[in-house]
């Protein structure tokens, strides 16, 4: 099937040749003739496989055909949970829309509020926003929901996650009753399914994939090793195997921090991005990395659903994520529109049962690697049948692994006890004390430390 078949105005056809796009995707072979004819949609598919271009092209068709929209007004409002998503859609929706005349923007927190409100003046065809930023343009008098026809909720199970219920409920109360709705998204909990069903009209049930499975062209690997050992684990396997550009991510934001000073200290240009940074330093961290100016960048799992990435080869995860749905879209960064990719974990005695849950979510038990050298010490217990594997071979190691400290060998003719197990030698006996002498008779007792006029002797001797 090409793109050709599914109906597709010549502008849009266009741009997607000159993008090199020539079969859709599954999921875009379901959606794309379905929003093209107005239908609610509640569509399931696993990162990475083009579910953005699934809504944004048909929905830029039908805003092309459409008519004009008027001040303040917006006809499409695409909804999702972090700034980084934000862009990465925008983006989309810019690329794809590079032939059709249609206004488009994007807004969210953490950045001036009055360059959105001077752009949202005449009207947007296309606005994509995080569900706090919209209600404070919205509050404001910025823009009006009254020229709405299409809502879509992209990623709308990590909105709830992250705690938008309350600014999904004010918006919903906001926009038209009547109008084309579409949920796309990862994974889909009991939560989504009742939100789907107050929000709903007659809608079509896509499910490109099996709920949270891992993309098949990503290699996933596990490396154990114990938690202090970790950061320098991380280097010696980037410079064992050569790497390119990696995406690390870590669980908390100071770790993030840590790992990038650690990691520059190391001769590695390093960059992070996490919530505490400010947006316009998290953009051009992102952009240094995507212009391939940073080799490694770490990041929270803020950034898992909102980081699109050109031929990634490599995500490490440095820490295992509390939520096991998370792995996938962390490993989703890689192996994306049918390229291959790797994921590293790095995986300690203490995150067994987040390992265990993982391997739970995505059905299959993940190999395991022993780095010689970072072997260790508290064994990782095992969570089924996982193989364990012998490391990828690499060219000569430009930082030799720790030693193995040598084990005593025992003479052979040496004797044993009984049981067979070596008897450590007998510390030698300390040397007897000799006897204190006798005090002289009539001799005043020892005494020790400082005693009663000590003082005041000590400062008469000094005054002589």
């Amino acid at each position: 099937m090409s793109f050709q078949s599914l109906n597709l105005i010549d502008p849009l056809l266009r741009t997607l040749a000159s993008l090199g796009y020539d079969t859709p995707t599954p999921i875009q072979k379901q959606a794309i003739p379905a929003v093209l004819a107005g239908r609610d949609l509640m569509a399931a598919a696993q990162t990475g496989t083009g579910k953005t271009a699934g809504f944004a092209l048909p929905l830029l068709q039908r805003l092309t055909l459409a008519g004009a929209v008027g001040p303040l007004g917006v006809r499409c409002l695409v909804l999702v949970p972090t700034r980084e998503l934000a862009e990465q859609v925008y983006d989309s929706f810019r690329r794809y829309g590079a032939n059709v005349p249609l206004r488009s923007f994007v807004a969210y927190g953490g950045v001036p509020i009055e360059p959105q409100v001077n752009k949202l003046r005449k009207g947007l065809d296309v606005l994509v926003a995080t569900p706090g930023r919209l209600l404070d343009l919205h509050r404001q008098g910025a823009l009006t929901f009254d020229q709405l026809e299409t809502l879509v909720l992209d990623e709308a199970d990590r909105m709830l996650d992250l705690g938008f219920a309350p600014e999904l409920d004010a918006v919903l109360a906001a926009v038209p009753a009547t109008r084309q709705t579409l949920l796309f998204s990862a994974t889909f909990s009991d939560t989504i399914r009742a939100l789907a069903q107050k929000l709903l009209r007659d809608p079509l049930s896509l499910q490109a994939s099996p709920a949270n499975a891992a993309a098949k062209t990503v290699r996933q690997l596990v490396y154990t090793t114990d938690k202090k050992a970790k950061p320098e684990l991380l280097v010696h396997l980037a410079r064992q195997h050569g790497w390119g550009q990696v995406l690390v991510f870590a669980k908390t934001k100071k770790g993030v921090d840590q790992l990038v000073g650690m990691l520059q200290d190391e001769g590695f240009t390093a960059e992070a991005i996490h919530g505490d940074r400010p947006q316009p330093a998290r953009l051009q961290a992102l952009n240094r990395f995507k212009g391939q100016q940073v080799q490694i960048l770490v990041a929270t799992d803020v950034a898992a659903r909102g980081l699109d990435i050109q031929a990634l080869p490599l995500v490490v995860n440095m820490d295992l994520p509390t939520v096991a749905e998370d792995y996938v879209h962390r490993i989703g960064r890689t192996g994306r529109a049918g390229s291959s990719g790797e994921a590293i974990s790095l995986v300690a005695a203490d995150e067994v049962e987040l390992l265990r849950a993982i391997e739970t979510v995505i059905r299959q038990v993940l190999p395991r690697v022993e780095e010689p050298g970072f072997e260790a010490s508290h064994r990782v217990p095992s969570t089924g049948t996982a193989p364990v594997v012998k490391p990828p071979a690499t060219g000569p190691a430009k930082k030799a692994a720790r030693p193995a400290v040598p084990k005593p060998r025992v003479p052979d003719n040496a004797p044993r006890p009984a049981g067979g197990f070596e008897k450590a030698p007998m510390a030698p006996p300390a040397p007897a004390r000799k006897p204190r002498k006798p005090a002289p008779p009539g001799a005043a007792p020892k005494t020790y430390g400082p005693q009663p006029g000590a003082k005041a002797g000590a400062r008469a001797k000094a005054k002589r």
